[in-house]
């Protein structure tokens, strides 16, 4: 088992060095914890399968300091996306094009002639990768179908043994995985919500989007992360809580975990360890879900957790999203 060292901040040029030598290094970013490795070396890109145990035809997102790297491994860039990312990055915004050919493994793409690219607004993942010289894959630093991570402590407890650095950046900011948009087809398409909106998309570019709603089945390769398999799931069992009165009707024990806003939570009686504030509003909840998940998963005690939910706007589509698929779907019904 290997040394898995964390880097301070100042620490940035031993980073690149490992990440250089083939090796993987995870990164803060404002959404989640990426798992860095070079995007054009297929080894170092194949083990960061095996290091977070993800199916091999779960494509890569390929980050990037600006749209002139990017133009290096897209076939182009049309004219959509020069408008988003004129709007949008650097910034929790991932844009999916046809890849330029033989230009990145299919350790990547999955085989696809499509390809992921995020320009996060983070200063220390930019200093990262313009040391290094090359763009980075970055899906999140976890355990695969775990919570995602928001801090570096949270990748340690996954990958510890498994990697050779972490990138030590604090707290991120969203909470969220990127929004990724399909710019490859006709009518543009969100594949996956995250804190800039439909709505906001639309508005940048001057035509509906689309919202993806169907499933990729067991033999296709998805076009994007997040699309397939199973995401964000704790050990304990995740049920939807839509209404938060019905936690009332609910019968809580001492092996129940609850997350919720702080004014719901304080209605619920139980004691403060099965009890995991999600904050004031949707923003913080954003922020905090995955940490709230985790938190319970480090507690084996816990056999059920309830998770408030949240229904209208599209600003609870990244939310919703991220809950739905922690919960398998599974929401509470009153009797």
């Amino acid at each position: 088992m290997m040394e898995t060292k964390i880097f301070s901040q100042d620490q940035i040029d031993d980073a690149v060095k490992l990440l250089a030598e083939g090796e993987l290094v995870a990164f803060p970013t404002e959404t989640v914890y990426g798992l860095g490795a070079i995007a054009t070396n297929e080894q170092a890109v194949k083990n960061v399968y095996a290091a977070k145990g993800r199916p091999s035809d779960n494509p890569l997102i390929v980050t990037v300091t600006d749209a002139q790297m990017m133009s290096k491994y897209a076939k182009e860039v049309p004219e959509r996306a020069q408008k988003l990312i004129k709007k949008f990055w650097p910034g929790p915004l991932t844009l999916l094009l046809y890849v330029k050919p033989n230009s990145l493994p299919k350790a990547v793409t999955g085989g696809l002639d499509t390809v992921a690219f995020r320009c996060p607004h983070d200063a220390l993942t930019h200093e990262l990768i313009s040391k290094l010289g090359y763009p980075i894959v970055g899906p999140s630093a976890n355990t695969s179908t775990k919570p995602s991570p928001t801090t570096a402590q949270h990748v340690y407890h996954d990958l510890k043994g498994k990697i050779a650095g972490i990138i030590d950046g604090g707290p991120t900011e969203v909470g969220l995985e990127s929004t990724i948009i399909d710019l490859s087809v006709a009518t543009p398409v969100v594949l996956r919500p995250g804190a800039i909106t439909p709505e906001e998309l639309s508005n940048a570019l001057g035509e509906k989007v689309l919202i993806n709603s169907g499933k990729v089945s067991d033999k296709d390769v998805p076009k994007a992360p997040g699309m397939k398999y199973r995401h964000y799931a704790p050990s304990a069992p995740v049920v939807v809580v839509d209404d938060p009165q019905d936690f009332a009707n609910i019968e809580l024990t001492s092996a129940t975990g609850v997350m919720a806003l702080n004014d719901v939570l304080n209605k619920i009686n139980l004691p403060a360890v099965n009890k995991f504030n999600l904050g004031k509003n949707l923003a913080d909840a954003d922020h905090n879900l995955f940490g709230g998940l985790r938190y319970f998963d480090d507690k084996p005690e816990i056999k059920q957790i309830f998770v408030q939910g949240f229904n209208g706007s599209e600003d609870t589509l990244a939310y919703m999203n991220r809950l739905n698929k922690a919960a398998a779907g599974h929401h509470y019904m009153a009797k």
